[in-house]
């Protein structure tokens, strides 16, 4: 009997093989649509294709890096306290910090950190020293890049050199087993250029990135946080990250022996490391998950001067308020070059080009720092007010205007008040429509307007006003961006990423916009749904 069996395998798997083959083809499982990112890519092929694959990129096969049992647990919020004006429990802020420790803790080659300057300070270089320590205990030798962008003057005090050697006594014996680079650059001082992403890229195959800088002392030793966000991400998209760290730092190591554009510190007898991510992690990464994602950064002004590839002949707008007499070359609204080396320009008009029926908006800022930069983007406030004319929601948050400072955002806010926003769309709108009584039926039909609180009073308990730090841009509950780029007019090197994710875009909502809104909209100076509108 036990024969039989064993001479049957042959003929019975060859019967078995015919059966399947007759079989009706299972349904293949669709894919799911991705509008925004289509519209989106589309729009970048045109303007900057030449830095596909190096400044913005598409991929799939992304997973947002949030722990097992907390599906949202990929939004870093700092400090997380909503409806505590005292913000006695700063849940988001550690939460921020443990995962920084966590990511940097499983390094085997590289970590990549990117950030405005001052360079990482009180319980961020905590958390980097301990991740780097964890990584090194486990027995892997790391190259290591610190770069910040120093904006000119402001910054003397930014000295690399002392930080790596701080950095050295807190690794102690682990920093025999990492080589580092430090620096700080100003890829253009005319143009107010340097670098302002926010990443920590770890082995080219986890990210953090958004709009935290690694200040103590407006995140963390104060009793008037900065409200801010970042994202944690795994899979491809992160290896993007690395491929745009590795064009700023190929310009910062060219630059290294010019101390009017960049201050460099390194460990003893190493060199510059221009193309880190490139020459550690030569193969492809392995997929995460199922999120597909652009990866979209800009390189300011200073680095590259035009994308050679690109064909993009545009129309530039034209808007009588917004120079501010001062002779600055408007790069935002006036120079086809300056945006095709620029994408994330393109990609964020796009974004919210592709909107159906809702774009949230929640921003330090929608106007800029007028002199010296334009006062907005002209083509980004045309195209909110096309979607208003066409009935679609708008919600706009941005940092109170009591946060300005002397000098411009110092305060993290650039505005005097609301009205710069809503008088600015309602110029807009009126050349759509034709006139200024429709533009003015429209807008208060569609918009939402509030300035920033994250509890039910109107300062914090301190009696400081809230200040948001967001960048942060979500349409039709379906697609967001979130990184560092700014909506207003600002020069810098910015990175940020495109998601297109149903699922992501509810957590988005639910644990930030909607919280953000039920304490901001008593500011409202705009709201349809509260008959709220000036006239």
């Amino acid at each position: 009997m036990l024969r039989h069996r064993f001479r049957c395998l042959t003929p019975c798997a060859a019967l078995l093989s015919a059966v399947l083959a007759a079989l009706p083809a299972a349904p293949a499982r669709a894919a799911v649509p991705t509008a925004h990112l289509d519209a989106v890519q589309r729009n970048l092929r045109e303007v900057s294709p030449g830095l596909e694959g190096q400044v913005w990129e598409r991929s799939g096969g992304n997973s947002l890096d949030a722990p097992a049992g907390a599906p949202g647990g990929w939004l870093l919020q700092t400090p997380g306290c909503w409806g505590d004006p005292k913000c006695a429990d700063r849940v988001g802020t550690r939460r921020l910090l443990a995962k920084m420790t966590e990511n940097i803790s499983k390094a085997r080659r590289t970590v990549d950190i990117s950030s405005l300057a001052p360079l990482p300070n009180g319980a961020f270089q905590d958390a980097i020293v301990e991740g780097l320590k964890a990584a090194v205990a486990d027995g892997h030798k790391l190259r290591v890049r610190v770069l910040v962008g120093a904006a000119p003057v402001y910054h003397l005090n930014v000295i690399p050199a002392l930080y790596r050697n701080e950095l050295v006594d807190r690794l102690g014996k682990a920093a025999d087993n990492i080589t580092l680079n430090i620096a700080s650059m100003t890829a253009s001082k005319a143009s107010f250029s340097w670098n302002h992403t926010k990443l920590i890229v770890v082995d080219g195959e986890s990210v953090i990135t958004g709009g935290i800088n690694n200040w103590k002392d407006d995140y963390i030793d104060t009793t008037h946080p900065v409200s801010d966000v970042d994202l944690a991400l795994r899979g491809p998209a992160a290896r993007t990250a690395g491929k745009y760290l590795d064009t700023l730092w190929t310009w910062t190591c060219r630059n290294s022996g010019n101390p009017n554009a960049v201050w460099l510190a390194a460990s003893s007898g190493a060199a510059c490391m221009p193309s880190l991510e490139k020459d550690a992690h030569p193969e492809p990464v392995k997929a995460r998950g199922d999120v597909p994602v652009i990866a979209v950064g800009g390189l300011g002004v200073g680095i590259k001067d035009s994308d050679p590839a690109s064909s993009f002949k545009p129309t530039l707008p034209t808007a009588p308020d917004t120079r501010c007499g001062i002779g600055v070359h408007d790069n935002t609204n006036a120079d086809r070059d300056y945006d095709t080396v620029n994408p994330e320009e393109t990609a964020l008009r796009s974004l919210i080009a592709s909107a159906h029926s809702r774009i949230e908006i929640s921003q330090q800022d929608l106007n800029g720092t007028c002199p010296p930069l334009p006062r907005y983007d002209i083509r980004l406030y045309d195209t909110l007010a096309a979607k208003l004319a066409k009935g679609v929601k708008v919600r706009i948050v941005v940092s109170n205007p009591a946060n300005r400072g002397l000098v411009g955002s110092g305060g993290y806010s650039q505005i005097r008040s609301l009205s710069e926003i809503s008088d600015t769309l309602r110029e807009r709108l009126a050349r759509i429509t034709g006139d200024r009584r429709t533009a003015d039926v429209k807008m208060c039909a569609n918009l939402q307007l509030a300035s920033f609180r994250s509890a039910p009073t109107d300062n914090w308990a301190d009696g400081r006003p809230y200040a948001l730090h967001h960048k942060v841009v979500s349409v039709d509950d379906s697609a967001f961006y979130l990184g560092s780029k700014n909506l207003y007019p600002s020069w810098l090197q910015d990175f940020g990423y495109i998601v297109e994710s149903p699922a992501a875009a509810r957590q988005l909502r639910t644990q930030l916009l909607d919280p953000e809104w039920t304490y901001s909209r008593g500011t409202a100076t705009v709201d349809y749904t509260q008959g709220v509108c000036p006239r």
